[in-house]
């Protein structure tokens, strides 16, 4: 499938985002260049390769547009210079925006590539909802953390499918997929903002107590 010139700014947008949020939380824990790399590369790649091998297909993205992959190694080798300052003072907020817009765009993206692929609605925004979680997910599982979208309670999955559900409706109401897709990425990332910024929770799950 031949991706337009829009859907290839958004998956570089959300490769960048991601892969930043990769490095932010790497660098965090004081690994080493090998360890950041891993980190900025599953953060970056793995929602989008689990989303293409869901799909059967081929080449994997990253494979197809191998730019992508020199790109998030320039961000790995200059992070030293441009990044180090700014986790003094905000590192966690500088994360949890990165994360929120990798969030958007890719659920976006992954949403997109699943329609042009023949998807069904419904398996569309559980790939751009896939696409959009797989890759923070490994994050954190290889920095040891429990991964946020399980146990953060603000809504995080519920913010990928509710942006590709507006990306979906607003370009099946005939609105240009320029203008869906960006309102789709607005859903997705303001409201994962939103829910950091006033800390809005989702109920956790209880048992019955006997």
């Amino acid at each position: 499938m031949k991706l337009t010139a829009l859907l290839i700014a958004i998956e570089v947008g959300g490769t960048v985002a991601f892969a930043m949020s990769g490095l932010i939380e790497a660098m965090r824990k004081r690994m080493d260049v090998v360890g950041v790399f891993s980190v900025a590369f599953v953060s970056a790649f793995g929602g989008g390769t689990v989303r293409d091998l869901l799909l059967d297909r081929r080449p994997l993205f990253w494979v197809e547009h191998e730019a992508y992959l020199w790109l998030v190694l320039a961000m790995v080798i200059t992070a030293p210079w441009w990044l180090r300052a700014a986790l003094k003072d905000a590192g966690a907020r500088l994360m949890e925006w990165a994360d929120a817009f990798g969030l958007g765009l890719f659920a976006i993206s992954g949403t997109s590539i699943a329609l042009g692929a023949g998807m069904s609605p419904g398996v569309s925004v559980l790939m751009g909802a896939t696409t959009a979680i797989v890759g923070g997910v490994a994050r954190d599982v290889l920095c040891n953390e429990v991964p946020k979208v399980y146990q953060d309670h603000r809504p995080y999955a519920l913010c990928a499918v509710a942006g590709s559900m507006v990306f979906l409706g607003l370009g099946g109401l005939g609105l240009g997929s320029e203008l869906a897709s960006l309102a789709g990425i607005a859903v997705a990332t303001g409201s994962r903002l939103l829910a950091v910024a006033f800390d809005w929770q989702l109920p956790g799950w209880r048992l019955p107590q006997k």
